[in-house]
């Protein structure tokens, strides 16, 4: 039963060979076609020099894969040590990291370098929109001071109007000097507040030329073709967005807000009383006071309310970086997993193969070995050990002195083959013995 296995197993290495052979052949081959397609996107210069380094470049890696697979298949599954066999494993592992290193990420490249540049283009585009907002929100964020303004340049406006009427401040009727300075201080916010509706105008133009270059860019990621035109126009339209994000950061009027703020207190001056009497400037010098208290703390509100705006980060400058297929590749490799494993695959799946082969040899070996010497030994191995037998009987006794002549080879006659005596045999024995050890050495 165990010669039977044995041969059987010879019989199926010996009928896989040739298919070895051209499995390794063609997934060297199908290695050389996507690494000339990786090559071909990384290179540059004139067409044809594209063409013939990626050309050469492919058929160099095909033949070293093919190369190196051979002799693993070839050598591996014969070396017996263990010495040996950690050698050829360290082997194996160097040429499977150069394998990879030359070959390997170019694969990759060419199986899912197109996919890979539209991720790095669409997450281009969220970081861009991100900006955008951003920038929007910072320059909007003035527009959260416009009530306050409003309310107290309508307040101002309304005391005016009263002291104008009414005397409610100063017990006079007319357009004194609290008239004057509270209208002074009425049309002060009235200012400060068509200049923030002036600037909502602006950034919301600003917004929507952003807003378009966004949707032009978003366009260019999921429309069809090649992917080399569409990033040059990426580029381009992510340039616009750049100065257009620029532009909304620089067009806040916060600062300008802050300023103002700083200046209603800083730069209060009151008119001098122009009462008759001196009561009644006494009573316009104490109204005076009071609103510039009031005006005092309306400009502490804004300078707050302002330096909390002007608190917040502003959008950094953002600089689009155009990536190469290969680069993409490798920059959002976690992305693209079963990509870089069809890719090692083409390379390694020969080493399985080696393994194989490598599991049989040693199955081989381990079913000869427990096999009694008699079943090891073949026909032909029988009648060269019986031509040696022959031999040695027929050249008789042979002292020191006397050199033993040359014999002819005797050919084997197995129909008049006499019987071996007692000592020839164990000679003959001990020879199959050793005839037989070299040979399952030399397998």
């Amino acid at each position: 039963m165990a010669l039977g296995a044995s041969q059987r197993l010879h019989d199926g290495v010996a009928a896989v060979e040739t298919m070895t052979r051209f499995a390794l052949a063609v997934l060297a081959l199908a290695s050389g076609v996507y690494t000339y397609l990786g090559a071909r996107s990384i290179l540059d210069g004139s067409p044809t020099a594209v063409f013939f380094a990626a050309v050469i470049y492919s058929a160099s890696v095909s033949v070293g894969i093919y190369a190196f697979w051979s002799y693993m298949a070839r050598f591996y599954p014969h070396v017996t040590t263990r010495t040996g066999r950690a050698g050829m494993l360290m082997v194996m592992a160097a040429g499977a990291v150069m394998i990879m290193a030359m070959s390997s990420w170019l694969n990759a490249a060419a199986l899912a370098g197109s996919a890979a540049v539209e991720q790095h283009l669409s997450e281009t585009v969220e970081d861009y929109t991100a900006d955008l907002d951003r920038a929007h929100q910072n320059a909007l964020s003035v527009q959260g001071l416009l009530p306050d303004i409003q309310r107290a340049g309508e307040r101002f406006a309304q005391l005016a109007g009263v002291e104008r009427q009414t005397g409610s401040l100063t017990g006079t009727t007319g357009s004194g000097s609290v008239v004057q300075l509270l209208s002074q201080m009425s049309a002060q916010m009235k200012g400060l507040e068509t200049n923030i509706n002036a600037s909502r105008e602006q950034v919301a133009d600003l917004f929507a030329q952003g807003q378009k270059r966004l949707e032009t860019m978003r366009t260019l990621v999921s429309a069809p073709g090649s992917i080399e035109p569409r990033a040059d126009q990426f580029s381009t339209e992510a340039v616009a967005l750049t100065g257009i994000v620029t532009s909304l950061a620089q067009t806040s009027i916060v600062p300008s807000i802050r300023r103002a703020a700083d200046d209603l207190s800083l730069g209060f001056i009151a008119p001098v009383p122009d009462g008759a009497l001196p009561d009644l400037v006494n009573r316009q010098n104490q109204v005076m006071e009071t609103v510039k208290a009031s005006v005092t703390a309306q400009s502490k509100a804004l300078s707050k309310a302002a330096d909390e705006i002007l608190s917040r980060p502003p959008v950094q400058e953002r600089r689009f970086v155009p990536l190469s297929s290969a680069a993409a590749v490798l920059h959002y490799a976690q992305d693209f997993i079963p990509a870089w494993a069809g890719a090692i695959s083409i390379d390694l799946l020969p080493g399985v193969l080696v393994f194989i082969l490598a599991t049989v040899h040693s199955a081989i070996r381990r079913q000869e070995e427990d096999m009694p010497f008699a079943e090891r030994i073949t026909a032909a191995e029988l009648l060269q050990a019986l031509e040696v037998q022959r031999a040695v009987s027929a050249m008789g006794p042979v002292t020191p002195d006397t050199p033993p002549e040359p014999l002819e080879p005797v050919r084997a006659e197995p129909e008049a083959a006499p019987e071996p005596d007692e000592a020839n045999t164990n000679i003959t024995a001990l020879d199959l013995k050793s005839r037989r050890d070299r040979t399952h050495e030399d397998r």
